[in-house]
Parts: structure tokens; C-alpha cells; sequence
């Protein structure tokens, strides 16, 4: 009878999922298409030294945000359920807020006494170390109050601010580089205009305001936090090592006209699929966070929602890696094609970066995100390591090599470090039907790229239909057999 109950609840849930992914994917198809459009028309207005520039001034602000807030909104959704059962949500969401402004403050003494450093090490000039200085503290409110819509199960509204975002952000960076001809510094100026604006609206959605009040720090509320957030900074900075130390790296070494192609082949893989892919997180790990604190067993779930996921993100990138120079020319200024040879390397990262948000879940739900941080270090240490070794000899192919090995090493470790009654359950059979479904794409490839009698995008569009066509005709067949026996 209880088998039964959990079952009936596992699929309840799996329903719950799906209905929140839908209200989702209107803001992660707008935010995918919006990334589409963000690189054609930024290295259309941009040459590759100033888009360089650009893709140098966003890592360094997002090395900031890991280390200063990031980590503070994951805690706001990790325990917000907890502090909502334990009645205690006004008090846990103010000392979020003062967890965050007291973070902020120590960003700017330690930049200002460090500024040097980031001058020389980073290679930001003034200006742009004080425009990036700025700009996190809108991007920081919306970070915090994003995770605090997810936490209140507020999909539609969570997209709405999603979508007006990458339009506002878009729309003025045009604006701003045609009027006052302002080169990388415009995409700035544009971004801190439009996330302010948004941050005024998420206060009202997320009705923010009514929880707080000035509430004396209660170390109950800041030791999870800490316990929980802080392995979690440390581990996105090695995320961010992985995928965004190698800028710092060939801008050293090739110059910033290089470090436009990386950020070009970055653009069009790692913002592209992670945005479309996360549709399934974004609306499942709310909700398993909330199962796990009711005592309710998620691994089946967790379990499901991975094959979800390698379902729909290989063939793509399947699919963009053997097309990967149609694929540059298609998104980006033909000033930058020679992106193309990262792409494959790129996207393959992505997607073990991706499936480790399912490995690492155990991590999270069970609090020892130490674990995931002591992995993630490793494998950032090995990803600066290759990217020393291999950019000096092999240029852009050593650091697409460097940043798939890394991404790799991640998700190796993440899933043989497994913890008790959290394991997953890989999808064996599915993942027979998708070796069977990528063995005639391919061969459907090679004829029809040689014909060159449609246009890539068709193709491309084609090819995916090819696999999913054999790869459903091999699952119906291996169920008709199982009803058959």
C-alpha cells in the first residue's frame, strides 16, 4: 500500500513538473532566442577587439557576483520552504538582505584597496572596473529576488520579468552604441539601465518588502546559510575557472582579438543551451527541495528528470557540434568564423556541465555542499592547468580541449561520489535507443551535406527529426516486446 502511495506521489509530482515547465519555457525560449540574437547583433556593431573587451568585462563580473552574492540567493531558495514550515520567513529573508549588503560593502573596500591588482591581473582600465562595480548591485537584487520567485512558485511571473529583461537589455544596447558610439561600454550601460528597471518590478512580484523587518541576526538562521552558501561560492568559482578563466588566459597570451572569437564561440553555446536546457531545472529542483524537506523520497524523480534531460540536450548538441561552422556563420559576423573550431568542445561542455546539476542534486538536498566543492576544485585545477599547457601550443583547439576535459573531470567525479538513498538511475535502455537514433543521423548527415541540395538550417532541423523519428520507433518497439513477453 505504501509502494503504491509513493508511486501515485512520484507521478503527482512529475505532472507538477511538467505544468511548471511549461509556464517556464516561455521565458527560456525567449531568453534562448534572445541569446541568438545578442551575438549577430553585437559583433555586427562591434569589431572583435571591443567585443573582446566586453566578454572580458562580463567574466570579471561574474568572478564578483560568485564570490559576493550568487550564493546568497541559492540559500534564499534552498531554505526558504523550511523557514516557510518553521514559520520564521520574515526573519530568514531580512537577514538575506543584510547577508548581501554586508557582502557588498566588503566588495568595494576590498576593491578599492586591491584595484591594482585587478588592473594588472584582470586587464580592466578604470572605467570599466567602476562600471562592472556599479552594475552588480542591481544584478545582485535581481539574482536574490529571481530565487526568491522560484522558492514562491511563481513561474508566470518569474518569466514575465525574464523576457522584459532580454528585451530591455537588448533594445537599449543598440540604442546606446548607434547614439553615443560608447563601444563595449554601451553594453554595459545598457545592462545596469534595464536590470535596475527590472529589479523595481521583481520587488513588486515577489512582494519582498512585506516580509522584511529589522530583526536582530540569529545564528540558527545565519549557520545553514553559511554552511550551505558559501561551499556553494566556492564551488561556482570553480565553475567559473573552468569556463571563464581560459578569457584571462588567451587574452594574455593571443590578445583581445582572440578572446572575441572565445567569447563569440561561448555566446552561441553555454548561454544558448544552458537557457533552454534549464527549463527542466527551474521547475523540478523547487519542488524536490520542498518534497526532500517533507520526507519524501526524490531519487526516482531526480532519476527521471536526468534522462529528461539527455533526451533532449544530446541530439543538439550533436547536432550543432558537426555543424559548427554553418552554425558561427548563421549567429555571428563573418569577422568572427574562425569561433567555429570551439564550438564542438564548447557545446559537449555544456553538456556535461549541464547533467552534473543532476549528479550534484544529492549534495545540495543533503547539505554537504562541501563535496561538491572539493570535485569542482579538482577539476578546476586541472582545467587552468590544461589551458597553461595547451594554449601556448594549439591556440583556440587547446583551450576547447582544456574546457571539455575540465567539465568532464566534474561530472566523472560527481558520479562516483554518490551518497546514500540519493544514487541515480542511469536510463540504460534509452540510452541504447539514442546510440541506435545518432548511428543513422549521422549517416543521413553525410548524405545530405554532400548533396548540398537544402541549406544548413533545414538540415540541422531535419537531422533532428531523423533522431527522434528512430529513436521513438526503437522505444515503441522494445514496449511492444516487453507487453508481448
Amino acid at each position: 500500500m505504501e509502494y503504491k502511495e509513493n508511486i501515485e506521489e512520484e507521478q503527482k509530482q512529475i505532472k507538477e513538473i511538467w505544468g511548471d515547465m511549461l509556464k517556464y519555457a516561455p521565458s527560456k525560449i525567449c531568453g534562448t532566442l534572445g541569446n541568438a540574437i545578442i551575438v549577430p547583433v553585437y559583433t555586427s556593431l562591434l569589431p572583435p577587439e571591443q567585443y573582446g573587451l566586453y566578454t572580458l568585462s562580463i567574466a570579471f563580473l561574474s568572478f564578483l557576483c560568485i564570490i559576493f552574492s550568487d550564493w546568497v540567493g541559492l540559500s534564499g531558495l534552498r531554505f526558504f520552504r523550511l523557514a516557510q514550515i518553521n514559520n520564521g520567513l520574515n526573519k530568514y529573508l531580512s537577514i538575506l538582505i543584510t547577508i548581501l549588503s554586508v557582502n557588498l560593502i566588503l566588495m568595494y573596500i576590498l576593491s578599492f584597496l586591491l584595484k591594482d591588482f585587478f588592473y594588472s591581473f584582470f586587464k580592466i582600465t578604470p572605467i570599466y572596473l567602476l562600471a562592472i562595480l556599479v552594475l552588480i548591485i542591481p544584478v545582485a537584487i535581481r539574482a536574490l529576488l529571481f530565487q526568491i520567485l522560484r522558492a514562491q512558485l511563481k513561474p508566470v511571473a518569474f518569466t514575465f520579468s525574464t523576457i522584459l529583461n532580454q528585451i530591455l537589455t537588448i533594445g537599449l544596447s543598440v540604442f546606446i552604441i548607434k547614439t553615443f558610439h560608447l563601444g563595449a561600454f554601451s553594453l554595459l550601460l545598457a545592462m545596469g539601465i534595464s536590470i535596475t528597471f527590472i529589479d523595481i518590478l521583481l520587488i513588486f512580484q515577489s512582494n519582498i518588502i512585506s516580509y522584511l523587518k529589522f530583526t536582530k541576526p540569529e545564528m540558527k538562521y545565519i549557520l545553514p546559510i553559511a554552511k550551505y552558501g558559501v561551499p556553494i561560492a566556492l564551488t561556482s568559482l570553480s565553475t567559473w575557472v573552468i569556463n571563464q578563466s581560459n578569457k584571462f588566459i588567451i587574452n594574455d597570451i593571443k590578445g583581445f582579438k582572440e578572446l572575441g572569437y572565445v567569447g563569440v564561440a561561448y555566446g552561441v553555446t553555454l548561454p544558448l543551451l544552458m537557457t533552454i536546457f534549464s527549463i527542466i531545472t527551474v521547475a523540478a529542483i523547487p519542488r524536490i527541495i520542498r518534497m526532500y524537506e517533507e520526507k519524501i523520497d526524490v531519487k526516482n524523480i531526480v532519476s527521471k528528470i536526468t534522462g529528461y534531460y539527455i533526451l533532449i540536450s544530446l541530439p543538439i548538441i550533436f547536432i550543432m557540434s558537426i555543424y559548427a561552422k554553418e552554425f558561427v556563420g548563421l549567429l555571428a559576423d563573418s569577422r568572427f568564423l574562425d569561433a567555429y573550431k570551439l564550438v564542438p568542445y564548447f557545446a559537449f561542455g555544456t553538456f556535461f556541465m549541464g547533467l552534473t546539476d543532476y549528479t550534484t542534486l544529492q549534495y545540495h538536498l543533503s547539505n554537504k555542499t562541501y563535496i561538491d566543492f572539493i570535485i569542482k576544485i579538482i577539476s578546476g585545477v586541472i582545467g587552468i592547468c590544461l589551458n597553461i599547457f595547451l594554449i601556448p601550443e594549439m591556440g583556440l583547439i587547446g583551450l576547447g580541449i582544456a574546457t571539455l576535459g575540465a567539465n568532464f573531470i566534474y561530472y566523472f567525479l560527481s558520479a562516483i561520489i554518490v551518497l546514500p538513498n540519493l544514487s541515480l538511475k542511469y536510463p540504460v535502455k534509452q540510452l541504447i535507443n539514442m546510440f541506435f537514433g545518432f548511428f543513422i543521423l549521422y549517416g543521413v548527415y553525410l548524405i545530405i551535406h554532400k548533396a548540398e541540395i537544402i541549406s544548413a538550417p533545414i538540415q540541422m532541423a531535419l537531422l533532428l527529426f531523423v533522431f527522434y523519428f528512430i529513436y521513438f520507433l526503437f522505444e515503441g518497439r522494445f514496449k511492444n516486446k516487453k507487453l508481448i513477453q
